[in-house]
């Protein structure tokens, strides 16, 4: 008799089963079973924010989620930030600020971002800062992340403010 529990889900906009013992992260389902390797688990208690993913738009540890809870969710990784093979302007941002250096809590930093950016467009440093609180990184201070993030955001408000017929 098998314990495992098959489940259905969108992953960076595709359509994904996996079949997982109940207890399974999702952390380790998108990094095992489905081979997304850009999710980082680090604490495995929701302190780092390493492992965080989009579900359904929300930025979540994905340590603390178990699989079968993303049941017929739309997820998100890092990625699936990048689109046609093309950095987002986030990504791009984070590169020219330099705002990585091991890399290690890059993913979820990145995740973490893309989320206040759509659903706050018009955060300030210190909002940026605030929701970057839950993710730890012992690199780069922080100084360049929040640069970076501040640039998308820039860029984004750019973009939205030039008439349609020029795009």
């Amino acid at each position: 008799m098998s314990n495992l529990v098959r489940i259905q889900f969108h992953v960076n906009g595709v359509a994904a089963d996996a079949e997982v013992e109940p207890r399974t992260t999702l952390a380790d389902c998108l990094r095992h079973q489905l081979l997304l390797t850009g999710t980082h688990v680090g604490c495995e208690h929701g302190v780092c924010g390493s492992c965080t993913v989009q579900i359904d738009g929300a930025a979540v540890r994905s340590c603390l989620v178990l699989a079968v809870q993303a049941e017929g969710a739309r997820i998100t990784t890092v990625e699936g930030l990048a689109k046609d093979q093309e950095l987002s302007p986030l990504q791009r941002a984070f590169r020219k600020h330099h705002a990585l250096q091991c890399g290690f809590c890059t993913a979820g930093i990145l995740t973490t971002a893309d989320a206040l950016l759509r659903d706050e467009p018009d955060a300030d440093e210190d909002r940026i800062r605030a929701v970057l609180s839950g993710n730890l990184c012992r690199c780069t201070g922080y100084l360049p992340i929040v640069a970076a993030i501040a640039e998308a955001r820039d860029l984004a408000r750019a973009a939205q403010q030039v008439p349609e017929a020029a795009k």
